[in-house]
């Protein structure tokens, strides 16, 4: 099978960029990707994922790029633009309807929702979606997933529903410390007044949005707008007609959770589960 490379979008964002133009130097000096790796001394995995626009290079990278294509500073002054863009540009879209909205429902059915997950559960996470990404982008990663949680706590925060799946509470994600500090984490942001957490146990059987993940952002002016994601891709859906639907789907979860006061009882006796054994006394 002849490989295909994959497409860029480099009028997406200045990360996208200034992937396309690695591409387009290297392609002009009929280079490969792992003919570059070797000139630079850099991961050529690294190196695939920064030109697709999914992570950021160091900050060394720019400098060795204009060298070794003669750019004239030219990564020098795009890098200076992408490094402003924590996330990858086929999510800035979501993340600028989820700071502008006014209220945010979600639905996950396997992992704990971004907004609430604790730093090392996003770690766990993002390492599990990238192993063999380096420390560094992991850590820039996790600031991006945790900064985005400031949206909770600003004065007037967007009023959130959070329906989540019974399994997500009893998937182990990290170990019993970081389970339990999740859970304690969890209890603790569902006590805000803007905040609504509720657990769809096992026992509701299946449903329309099984396997997946939906937010429904409420942007001002009272328009929906929808997100499905699942494990590798994310789509807005602004549809009318199509978004009425989920908002049905969403509806119907809600009422097949259960109480926002019985779900914590079920993360509180879930957190059992995860304590971290004591050592007998002596």
């Amino acid at each position: 099978m002849t490989f295909q490379p994959r497409e860029l979008f480099p009028d997406r964002s200045a990360r996208d960029l200034f992937g396309a133009e690695i591409r387009r130097h290297r392609e002009k000096a009929d280079m490969s990707l792992r003919r570059l790796s070797e000139v630079l001394n850099y991961s050529k995995s690294h190196l695939a994922r920064i030109e697709a626009a999914e992570s950021l290079p160091y900050d060394d990278l720019p400098a060795k790029l204009d060298a070794c294509f003669g750019a004239d500073g030219l990564f020098a002054r795009l890098y200076a633009l992408a490094k402003n863009e924590p996330f990858p540009g086929k999510y800035r879209r979501m993340i600028e309807l989820e700071s502008q909205a006014v209220i945010i429902e979600q639905y996950v059915g396997a992992t704990m929702p971004g907004l609430l997950q604790t730093p090392d559960t996003a770690e766990r996470w993002l390492r599990c979606g990238r192993p063999h990404a380096p420390d560094a982008e992991i850590e820039a990663m996790v600031k991006a997933r945790i900064d985005r949680q400031s949206l909770l706590d600003r004065p007037k925060p967007p009023r959130c529903w959070f329906i989540l799946e019974e399994a997500v509470l009893r998937r182990p994600v990290g170990g019993l410390q970081v389970m339990h500090h999740q859970l304690t984490s969890l209890i603790e942001r569902g006590a805000q007044p803007h905040v609504t957490l509720q657990v769809l146990p096992f026992t509701a059987g299946e449903h329309a949005e099984t396997g997946g993940s939906l937010t429904l952002f409420t942007v001002p002016h009272g328009a929906l707008v929808a997100y499905d994601e699942s494990s590798q891709s994310g789509t807005i859906i602004e549809d009318q007609e199509t978004v009425a639907r989920r908002r049905e789907n969403y509806d119907l979860l809600r009422a097949m959770a259960l109480s926002p006061r019985d779900s914590e009882a079920m993360i509180r006796a879930v957190m059992k589960d995860w304590s971290p054994c004591q050592p007998p006394r002596a």
